[in-house]
């Protein structure tokens, strides 16, 4: 009975599989046409939304021939330029023959004579010479027509390298991450998607007969060898490959075991790709338990597609080897990474066009092959061989593509009903949207099909339902709700938006594939991999070891230079940013500063509350860096901060910054304080909707009042700056930008009486008040907005606000990229015609303490730092480290404009320097923002008279300062 029942179980159970397999089966099979027919739509829906895009320009040619040849054209054939800076060079760089430079700006054309029409793809030869430190850009034209977007966006890399062949380390037994200099060499690039949303090489058409190319610089210089038309061929399969090795007589090699330490890659494409510090485990090559050891590369600053590393491996016999990597990827959760792994410039197989890397916390080995028991076998020549990784999108880029197309069509679907319903709906009405939208419902339907699909195939590819897929199957729940009652649209859009902008968030989160390795295995194919990860008792000792460690280590000292030979004096520098700043500082000092001067620096990193006590107590550093605006002069007051005048060149380096930036630290005759980042508003827009509004961007304030009333008539709005007084670490409420603006461009000013009393009662300041108050009790703008993501939707299709805000439109806002510009703020008619285009700047300080001892030695440090060179290389080194997001806003004017910004925004950036104006600190000057804000808002919120409010609170701001002047024994 019981072998029965055990044989009728076992039945029961193989039943069981059997249908589920077949049920799994069924239902991928379901789910592949179901997404299949939705990439159909959705390609559909792309080529009606967006004639200009890539894939519309493959569908016209669709039927056109791939001619099977190869058309070079020469660089110095060139037939046209247009610009300056254009040459023919002789050898250049070991090139037997001639080549041409291209600067970073200008145009250069040739002509093609074309046998046979057809598509082609092309590929350049070019030599990256020295420029700005990024990547290289440029647009190509074909018979003077852009054939599609993103052929205005072509990057090519350039090649870095770290700058020493041994890590060196600081004075307490930490190894300082190498720094990264560029290597330079002549590559062979295509032209492709720099997005990476389409994995193959760009492909162009071309007509028969005399052809133009034309490639436009958008940043840094090139020299070009050749550019060639051909076709580009996919790698033959791995089971083609066999055959290949089989008649090459090539055989697996015996007794081979290669390690290669991820973190000694020979090339990079990025100087983010720096060499990293892992502790997560003690199983990382090298390790310790409590210093800082350089042991892995990669994490989240290889993310980016098109990044790449390379690494170099010898080999004593041509052969057939196996390849294992140690990695890590613990950042992508519900999604895998993507890397195309090509050996010796080629893809070997077609498998290697996209390796995935699943998600796991541990280290882990994986060999490239089918399974463990059947790895891939790689073809080594003897010598040494090339080995490059670099990140793809894979399988991952037609859904970015489909969801990027979804956000950018909900996005003005949104705007429809917004310019409708506004941004504050009455959820009482009935606004009958589906019928004043005829195309409302059909979107939505349409849309949530596709992100629904997107969302099925995720979950089929990977194999679970994650947080990558949650936002999906949110907004298609919305899109179906809406669907089925429109009537409750309206009371549903914060939420709407809310799902739509988390689609955009969702976007840069997958695009992002980052991957750590700790090393590489060349081996054959019998070798045995080494453990990856760690076991209970070594996780419980490192755990330990750590604790322990941290109640000796002083993590917040960055280190002094006394390793250096001659060593004049030391002076202390207290910086208050974050480790990676500190520590760029610290290496800086050690290669640029030390060895020239004989002066020695400690460089600890502090909190910026801790300087005041420590200064009271006489323990205060001689130089503090990275210090607010008010800072310098509070100190100066107190007699805490020296006078920089007093050294006989101080008018020299003045000169490297604008007078604006120097302008609030001045006090008392004396300059308490040099300049380290200046930052002004600029005017963010978004070029698509004002097209689509018929609107250009305003240049005066009465351009803005006509553009109000055509934003409102659509329920859009114009964004000006507001602080918020209640945020956190808001030490100091700086007058209001916008405010400043207004009264700059009047002539007026913030103080009168030699600084002694404030300027805010004279007419010109009242009648600057009353017209900025206006914009919030007459025209309703809005007291608090996140703009940058209001911009992103298109909700504020305008506004002003500080420029790094472009570095968070660059990097949080793919979607949008190409839609979006800024310019210089809207200005006030002068009588000469001349538009006054003046904005208020803020400032970071860097100052000397009054109670250092090596004042010389400390002025020398402060001269260094702002010098050209460093902020230059710190500006980069930052931007290397943490990508585009960091640039770095510097007060030095030469280094400005030698950090890699495009040049058509550098030249707007430039144009907007050039109005910027400083305000004054002086004593009691704290209570200006306060009370001017204060005197805002009685007049918004409480409808008070403009002139009463402020004459009221400028009573409040001449006593503080007769106060204050009167403490500090000056004339008041």
């Amino acid at each position: 009975m019981r072998i029965f029942k055990n044989k009728l179980v076992r039945i029961i159970l193989v039943l069981v599989i059997i249908f589920s397999s077949v049920w799994i089966i069924d239902s991928r099979n379901k789910a592949d046409q179901h997404y299949s027919k939705a990439m159909v739509e959705f390609e559909a829906v792309v080529s009606e939304r967006n004639e200009d895009s890539y894939y519309n320009y493959l569908e016209n040619y669709s039927n056109a021939a791939r001619p099977n040849q190869v058309i070079r054209i020469e660089g110095e054939d060139f037939v046209e330029t247009e610009g300056v800076g254009f040459s023919l060079i002789d050898e250049f760089n070991n090139m037997n023959e001639q080549s041409v430079l291209t600067p970073e700006e200008g145009s250069i054309s040739w002509q093609v004579d074309v046998e046979e029409a057809g598509l082609y793809n092309i590929r350049i030869h070019y030599y990256p010479i020295e420029g700005k430190s990024s990547a290289i850009q440029r647009e190509i034209n074909i018979n003077g027509d852009l054939p599609f977007m993103g052929a205005d966006y072509v990057i090519f890399d350039r090649v870095w390298a770290d700058q020493d062949d041994e890590i060196r380390r600081d004075e307490n037994d930490n190894d300082l991450r190498p720094r990264q200099v560029e290597a330079p060499q002549w590559l062979n690039a295509p032209f492709r998607d720099s997005e990476g949303y389409f994995n193959e090489p760009y492909l162009f058409y071309f007509e028969e007969g005399t052809q133009t190319i034309t490639l436009t610089s958008k940043r840094e210089p090139m020299v070009i060898d050749y550019i060639e038309l051909y076709q580009h061929e996919l790698a033959p399969t791995y089971e083609e490959m066999k055959v290949e090795y089989q008649e090459n007589n090539l055989e697996p090699v015996s007794d081979t075991f290669i390690k290669v330490q991820a973190e000694d890659a020979v090339r990079k494409s990025s100087p983010t790709l720096f060499p990293l510090t892992d502790r997560s485990s003690p199983t990382v090559e090298p390790y310790h338990v409590s210093k800082l050891r350089v042991n892995a590369i990669g994490g989240q600053n290889w993310q980016q597609p098109g990044q790449w590393i390379e690494w170099e491996v010898e080999v004593e016999e041509e052969g057939l080897y196996q390849i294992a990597l140690k990695r890590k990827q613990d950042l992508l959760r519900g999604i895998y990474a993507s890397r195309t792994l090509t050996v010796n410039g080629e893809v070997p197989f077609r498998e290697m066009d996209v390796i995935r890397f699943n998600y796991s916390l541990d280290w882990r080995t994986d060999i490239l092959g089918r399974s463990e028991e059947e790895p891939y076998l790689f073809h080594l020549n003897e010598g040494t061989n090339t080995i490059r990784l670099t990140v793809t999108l894979g399988d991952v880029a037609p859904l970015l593509r489909t969801i990027e197309s979804s956000v950018l069509d909900l996005n003005e679907m949104y705007r429809k009903i917004l310019m409708i319903t506004s941004n504050t709906p009455d959820p009482l009405r009935d606004y009958q949207l589906e019928r004043r939208i005829p195309d409302m419902l059909e979107v939505f339907e349409k849309q949530a099909e596709i992100i629904r699909s997107v969302g099925d195939h995720l979950e089929l590819i990977t194999g679970e339902r994650s947080d990558k897929v949650a936002v999906l199957h949110s907004t298609v729940r919305q899109l179906e709700k809406m669907i089925a009652k429109p009537e409750t649209i309206a009371r549903q859009l914060d939420s709407f938006k809310m799902n739509v902008g988390g689609l955009g968030t969702w976007i840069q989160t997958v695009r992002e594939q980052p991957l750590t390795l700790d090393y590489l295995v060349i081996s054959s194919p019998e070798a045995e991999m080494p453990r990856a990860a760690a076991t209970t008792f070594e996780k419980v000792r490192h755990e330990i070891g750590a604790f322990l460690a941290s109640f000796s280590e002083d993590y917040d000292n960055i280190g002094s230079t006394r390793e250096h030979g001659t060593i004049n004096e030391e002076v202390t520098v207290w910086i208050t940013t974050g480790r990676d700043q500190a520590q760029i500082l610290k290496t800086m000092v050690d290669d640029m500063f030390t060895p020239y001067s004989g002066i020695s620096v400690n460089i600890r990193l502090v909190q910026p509350q801790v300087l005041l006590p420590a200064t009271l107590a006489n323990e205060g550093p001689d130089v503090a860096l990275n210090l607010g605006e008010d800072v310098p002069v509070n100190y100066a007051m107190r007699s805490a901060a020296a006078d920089l005048t007093v050294f006989p060149d101080f008018e020299e380096i003045s000169e490297r910054f604008h007078e604006s930036a120097v302008l609030p630290f001045e006090y008392n005759e004396g300059v308490y304080a040099l300049p380290e980042q200046q930052m002004f508003p600029v005017m963010f827009y978004r070029a698509d909707i004002l097209e689509e509004l018929e609107l250009t961007p305003p240049e005066t304030w009465d351009d803005v009042y006509s553009m109000i009333s055509v934003l409102q008539r659509n329920n859009l709005e114009f964004y000006l700056p507001i602080d918020d007084p209640m945020a956190q670490n808001q030490t100091l409420l700086a007058p209001n930008q916008a405010f400043g603006m207004l009264l700059f461009q009047r002539d007026g000013k913030f103080y009168a009486d030699d600084e002694k009393s404030s300027a805010l009662d004279d007419e010109i300041a009242i009648e600057a008040f009353n017209q900025w108050t206006q914009f919030y009790t007459n025209y309703k703008f809005p007291l608090m907005a996140d703009f940058p993501n209001r911009l992103r939707v298109g909700e504020m299709p305008i506004g002003i606000a500080p420029y790094p805000t472009y570095n968070m439109l660059t990097v949080l806002a793919p979607e949008i990229r190409g839609l979006w510009e800024f310019t210089t703020v809207p200005g006030t008619l002068m009588e000469n015609g001349e538009i006054d285009h003046t904005v208020p700047s803020t400032s970071i300080a860097s100052m000397m303490l009054q109670n250092s001892e090596k004042k010389e030695a400390a002025w020398e440090f402060l001269k260094w730092w702002t010098e050209k060179d460093t902020q230059l290389t710190f500006g980069r080194e930052m931007e290397s480290i943490l990508g585009e997001a960091a640039r770095y806003p510097t007060a030095n004017v030469e280094a400005l404009s030698e950090l890699p910004w495009p040049v058509e925004d550098y030249q707007n950036l430039s144009a907007q320097w050039e109005w910027v104006k400083g305000i004054p600190q002086v004593p009691g000057g704290y209570f200006t923002g306060r009370h001017l804000d204060n005197a805002f808002r009685r007049v918004v919120n409480a409808n008070e008279n403009p002139r009463e409010a402020l004459q009221d609170y400028v009573r409040y701001i001449n006593d503080e300062i007769k106060m204050k002047r009167r403490e500090f024994n000056l004339p008041y």
